[in-house]
């Protein structure tokens, strides 16, 4: 599949929330969404590879039907695609968001994995975006 500029592509289709990822985490968000899926939750995972441009109209479909939405990155929680999400959202759309990125820390060397969990950006934080995001909105 030839990637599209601008494009975010939808990988999984879902009705309880919107899960919105790009790079490493979209293996992450995937796994979540199983994960969640076990537990009842339908997750539509949306791969935005590219940020600037966002693709808006994809994110905004899909937000229409659930009515929240976890954003996960493998970057600072600052100025990415969880900024980019809210921004959006915020003057289209508002509806409560998380978001699963790098908090304010130093860089550390590791595993893959160990740093997944080291910075707090692995399926089980996304999963726990989830709950959280969708107890805000009143939706369990």
């Amino acid at each position: 599949m030839e990637l599209e500029l601008g494009r975010a592509y939808v990988l999984r289709e879902g009705s309880d929330v919107t899960i919105v990822a790009n790079g490493v985490e979209i293996r992450e968000a995937l796994a979540a969404a199983d994960a969640l899926a076990d537990a009842g939750i339908s997750a539509e995972v949306i791969d935005a590879f590219s940020v600037k441009p966002l693709d808006g109209a994809t994110i905004l479909e899909s937000v229409a039907k659930t009515r929240c939405v976890v954003t996960a990155e493998e970057h600072s929680v600052i100025g990415g695609l969880g900024s980019a999400v809210c921004e959006l959202l915020a003057g289209a759309d508002p509806v409560c968001v998380e978001c699963v990125a790098v908090r304010d820390r130093f860089g550390k060397s590791g595993e893959f994995e160990e740093l997944l969990g080291y910075f707090n950006i692995d399926a089980t934080a996304i999963v726990e975006a989830v709950k959280k995001v969708r107890e805000r909105a009143g939706l369990c």
